[in-house]
């Protein structure tokens, strides 16, 4: 097996795994323990993953986010229900951002009938799911492509959004402590920061699992915010603190929506 080929193929245990010995690694290829090292090193360097004690991880920790595909098979019944409130939010007519986010990204799923709509967005899988679609003007923001965040940032991609308004931004973070939202990619907070300011109303999407986390980069405090929308498993000591600084949080159930003032 060619070195390329054998990295994707680590990648590819990992995405379904989450974790990975070097042992474990060995022998499933058939090489050496110490070529398995330079594997990883290859791909740490490239950011696809973390080495930790004996392996490495696509797991997120505080410096580092996952890759999109593993990040997909997190929380998917909880992120579904916060796409599909998200989108009772949005009126035809009017002009919305999505965020290279899997949470924000569930919106596209739900907004075909919203017409006329336009959607700005820097999330490739966005742009996959509605280019072409009927009644959506859609807005593909370019700039530098990531693999791992499957969307575009850097330099060009902010300036675009400098140059354009919307009524409504759907956002999510890795991280959120307190009442701040943290990620671990000083590029993609960038970008962000930029939506919150392009458009007039903004929601945070995030599944409960983010709460009690914090991340390299301070995104935004979650006042910033209309709303942050999360599970119904959010705890309430989550909830109240949020309530205490003066976030309007909704907690999205599968058979109701509540709502802390």
């Amino acid at each position: 097996m060619k070195p390329e080929d054998r990295r994707q193929a680590i990648m590819d245990v990992l995405m379904e795994a989450g974790t990975a010995s070097v042992e474990e690694l060995a022998l499933r290829f058939g090489v050496s323990k110490m070529t398995v090292h330079r594997d990883l090193d290859d791909l740490e360097q490239a950011g696809l993953l973390r080495k930790v004690h004996g392996g490495a991880s696509i797991q997120s920790s505080p410096q580092f986010e996952s890759d999109f595909r593993y990040r997909e098979k997190i929380a998917t019944g909880e992120k579904r229900r916060l796409a599909e409130h998200a989108a009772t939010l949005i009126e035809p007519g009017q002009s919305i951002i999505i965020d290279d986010s899997s949470t924000a990204g569930a919106i596209a799923g739900f907004v075909r009938d919203i017409r006329p709509l336009t959607v700005i967005t820097n999330n490739l899988g966005v742009i996959a799911d509605l280019s072409g679609a009927p009644g959506i003007n859609l807005i593909a923001l370019g700039g530098h492509y990531s693999k791992k965040f499957n969307g575009f940032f850097g330099v060009v991609t902010e300036e675009a959004l400098r140059s354009l308004r919307a009524d409504v931004a759907f956002l999510s973070s890795s991280a959120i402590e307190g009442a701040s939202a943290f990620h671990q990619d000083q590029e993609v907070v960038q970008i962000k920061r930029q939506m919150v300011k392009s458009a007039s109303r903004k929601y945070l999407l995030v599944d409960h699992g983010k709460f009690g986390r914090s991340a390299l980069h301070f995104l935004t405090g979650l006042t910033a915010f209309d709303a942050v929308l999360t599970g119904n498993e959010v705890s309430e000591g989550n909830a109240a603190a949020l309530g205490d600084a003066g976030v309007k949080l909704v907690r999205i159930d599968v058979r109701k929506v509540l709502e802390n003032a």
